[in-house]
């Protein structure tokens, strides 16, 4: 394939690793395998319409589950399938303010409320609809139900696939985000637990867990996104490390558009296990957008489906009860995949290869990785090394030597 008089060729040597001085990766770490599993779900989720044009069609969830039940991932597991409840206003103050839920609320009844658009709701991102205050406070209660799961010691692992709406901010929706259910989550969770640490695989930078806890030390916000220079919300670089108590834990990771499996992996592995390992958290809530994968229309990685594993391999192997959300991913077969996948490593199970028969037969879906690799131009994955070993070297030089354990 040829694009702007360039060849577009596969890159599988990793750059990052040949570089003198570098990291010495150690990427193939089996994760501790977690018992106890729950994944919170109910077809009721996926009824939540943002309209036709929407690119968050809420069908990817359903797709997600059936894949599952298709490869019998729940009995293999022992990870039952418990319903959602919708969150208690109480706990969306958790993370909103009052006249803002009110607003939500409003448009739920009517479809639209006045001044609506000062908090971020009339643009094609946040279309209104009647039901919304509903709809979103079941997508926020699926995650509390997660948290309250491991924080009862009921659970190790607390899939909550709905959840994982981080841009969301205290007064303004934003990036197709209502309620901020990370942000409610974690409070939830630091109920009980002193050190909550939030891994965040998005293709968009968590901005509003960030700010929520920005001036923190009980709460390591860590994202790994494309850059801010390239796509919404043009937030999360290397020097937004927090401050007052919470200065050093913001880590930002950026990376440039066209970053493959090997210069993401690899760039994971020299900062993330640090960050984790200085902070020694109690639990971690892991927002898993599949919007990387090289198919996805609203961003512009070029992670497969094989990098991803490594990157939910390595959170698996930190070892401590989770909270796996959701978030990003907009290209429907790539997403049910990842989350598949995902599902599968943190539980320890292996799933085929190939698609069941007939989930495969009504999807078109034939394999469970991909069939093809991504195409990126030699160019674009040498920019894309130089890029993130920038801002791998600020982050170890300048960012993870402030955190300490609480």
């Amino acid at each position: 394939m040829v694009n702007s008089g360039q060849t577009r060729v596969s890159v599988p040597t990793p750059i990052l690793s040949n570089l003198p001085g570098r990291f010495s990766p150690s990427l193939y770490i089996t994760p501790r395998m977690m018992k106890r599993a729950v994944f919170v779900y109910s077809d009721e989720l996926a009824s939540y319409d943002l309209g036709p044009d929407h690119p968050l069609k809420p069908v990817r969830l359903r797709m997600t589950h059936d894949l599952l039940q298709a490869y019998d991932f729940f009995r293999r597991a022992e990870c039952p399938v418990i319903p959602p409840r919708p969150a208690t206003r109480e706990e969306i103050l958790l993370a909103h303010k009052p006249e803002y839920v009110g607003v939500v609320e409003e448009i739920g009844r009517n479809g639209r409320a006045d001044d609506m658009w000062k908090y971020g709701f009339g643009q094609d991102d946040n279309p209104p609809f009647k039901g919304m205050y509903e709809a979103s406070l079941l997508y926020a209660g699926a995650s509390v139900v997660a948290a309250e799961k491991v924080l009862s010691g009921e659970a190790e692992l607390a899939f909550a696939i709905s959840g994982g709406l981080h841009h969301a901010m205290p007064a303004r929706a934003s990036g197709f985000c209502v309620f901020n259910d990370p942000v409610i989550a974690i409070r939830r969770l630091l109920e009980k637990f002193e050190r909550v640490a939030y891994i965040d695989v998005d293709a968009h930078h968590g901005d509003g867990v960030q700010a929520a806890f920005y001036v923190q030390d009980s709460v390591l916000t860590i994202s790994l996104h494309e850059s801010g220079r390239w796509l919404f919300p043009g937030t999360g670089f290397p020097d937004e490390w927090g401050e007052g108590a919470g200065r050093g834990y913001s880590i930002n990771l950026p990376f440039a558009p066209g970053t493959g499996d090997e210069t993401y992996t690899e760039a994971f592995e020299a900062v993330v296990p640090a960050a984790v390992s200085a902070f020694q958290p109690e639990v971690i809530v892991a927002q898993l957008g599949a919007d990387s994968h090289f198919e996805d229309p609203l961003a512009h990685l070029m992670l497969g489906t094989r990098g991803w594993r490594r990157i939910v391999e390595r959170i698996g192997s930190f070892g401590t009860p989770m909270v796996a959300l959701g978030g990003g991913g907009y290209h429907l077969p790539s997403t049910c995949r990842m989350w598949a996948i995902a599902s599968a490593v943190l539980c320890g199970v292996e799933l085929s290869p190939d698609i069941p028969a007939e989930f495969a037969q009504k999807s078109h879906i034939r394999k469970l990785d991909d069939e093809r690799p991504p195409n990126i131009m030699r160019s674009e994955a040498e920019f894309a090394d130089s890029y993130a070993r920038e801002a791998v070297d600020v982050l170890l030089k300048d960012v993870v030597p402030l955190i300490r354990k609480c």
